[in-house]
């Protein structure tokens, strides 16, 4: 297909990133995820209509999800700063196992290029692979091509990178995606689905690949997906943007990736209903683009809080009343009912085009050194009322519905 110039659906001339973020981000937890308000696409074309996000699977739904991940990127750093994980009922148990017997077939496991910490790197992800092999959970590989977290406000280039042209990046981008799937296949764990990027709305190393500049952003793009291939030819490769509700953002977006010729074989997306929401525009949108775009779809990123409390002293991105959804409360029981309904939501895309979704972070309990930001020790959490384990360590009930709609 012929490529097209990139025309931002935003009214503002400065494109996606000249919005307020939701004030009910806390200074920690912006830095840490950094989820924007992405406002003011125009209304998409009328999508296809969606299956109901709930109940039991109905016609075209599908009856067993492929994918029921979980991101368990911080859990080397958490048990090195002591962290321990129990069974419901207090038993100490082996994280992974616990996954594992919940029904998680993925981990997914995020890749910085040289953090101040040196956490997220393939000196961790190998053995953490290895006790994934055992378990029999799959890995999910996320590059984010920074040394830090990359988001919709924050995709900056590794400091190794700083003085490279755009073919040198797309070039470091090979290398580097290469070394650490390379690194996996010859152990023996190769990763069976792997992102090229992390909530790419506006790209992925800036200034170079940002949403200005898509000749150069889908070279990067390029460049990951052919080293995926190169070194692990049967991985699944995914694409993934934040805002699943936003189906201006999506047609946008993929649009001119394809328009490119883009090769890639599954749609991601982050749906986080108190960030992007309803439950029903994330459902058509899923409906919608994969239809248009004729991949199958996946929820790469979810979660809910089992309660406002803060166990660190950190104020919470989630901790007020006025962020929860209707009919989900903040209370464990709540919180595995929003898994629940996601995971209807996967089940019900038309055509059985969607492949599931992946709880993120749900071992990030709170541990004193473990908290958000490499370069600082002292950083807290902000994310422990997400977890899928209490203030006591102790699986919650939506741990056991990462299960839903196994074989």
């Amino acid at each position: 297909m012929a490529t097209a110039e990139p025309v931002s659906p935003w009214p503002s001339a400065k494109g996606p990133f000249d919005m307020r973020r939701r004030s009910v981000l806390t200074a920690a937890g912006a830095a840490a995820l950094a989820v924007p308000v992405l406002g003011g696409a125009p209304a998409a074309a009328a999508p296809a209509t969606a299956a109901p996000a709930t109940g039991a699977p109905a016609a075209g739904r599908r009856g067993c999800l492929d994918i029921r991940g979980a991101d368990i990127s911080s859990l080397p750093k958490n048990e090195d700063h002591g962290a321990v994980y129990r069974t419901a009922d207090g038993h100490r148990a082996d994280p992974i196992r616990l996954i594992a017997q919940a029904g998680v077939t993925h981990a997914r496991l995020k890749v910085w290029v040289n953090p101040a910490d040196g956490y997220n790197t393939k000196a961790h992800i190998l053995p953490l692979a290895r006790r994934l092999k055992r378990a029999g959970v799959g890995v999910w590989i996320d590059f984010h091509y920074s040394d830090s977290w990359a988001d919709p406000a924050h995709q900056t280039k590794p400091a190794a990178w700083a003085g490279l042209d755009v073919a040198g990046l797309a070039r470091a981008v090979y290398d580097h995606t290469a070394d650490v799937l390379g690194a996996l296949k010859r152990q023996g764990t190769p990763a069976q689905l792997v992102q090229i990027g992390n909530e790419l709305n506006g790209g992925l190393i800036w200034p170079e690949g940002n949403w200005e500049h898509f000749d150069n952003m889908t070279a990067f793009l390029k460049a990951g997906l052919s080293a995926a291939r190169d070194t692990t030819p049967r991985v699944r490769t995914i694409l993934h943007l934040a805002n699943g509700g936003d189906n201006g953002l999506y047609r946008w977006w993929f649009d001119n990736v394809v328009s490119y010729g883009v090769d890639f074989d599954i749609i991601g997306l982050s749906y986080y209903p108190f960030w992007h929401g309803p439950i029903a525009d994330a459902a058509a949108n899923m409906a919608d683009i994969t239809a248009r775009y004729g991949k199958p779809c996946v929820i790469a990123e979810t979660a809910y809080p089992f309660t406002l409390e803060s166990e660190d002293g950190v104020n919470d991105i989630m901790n007020s009343p006025s962020q929860l959804t209707d009919g989900f409360p903040a209370t464990p029981e709540g919180q595995a009912a929003w898994l629940r309904t996601v995971a209807d939501l996967a089940a019900g895309v038309p055509d059985g085009q969607g492949l599931g979704y992946c709880y993120w972070e749900g071992l990030w309990t709170y541990r004193a050194g473990s908290g958000w930001d490499p370069t600082d020790p002292s950083a807290g959490n902000a994310w422990e009322n997400l977890a899928l384990f209490d203030f006591g360590d102790r699986a919650l009930p939506g741990l056991r519905t990462l299960g839903r709609y196994r074989s």
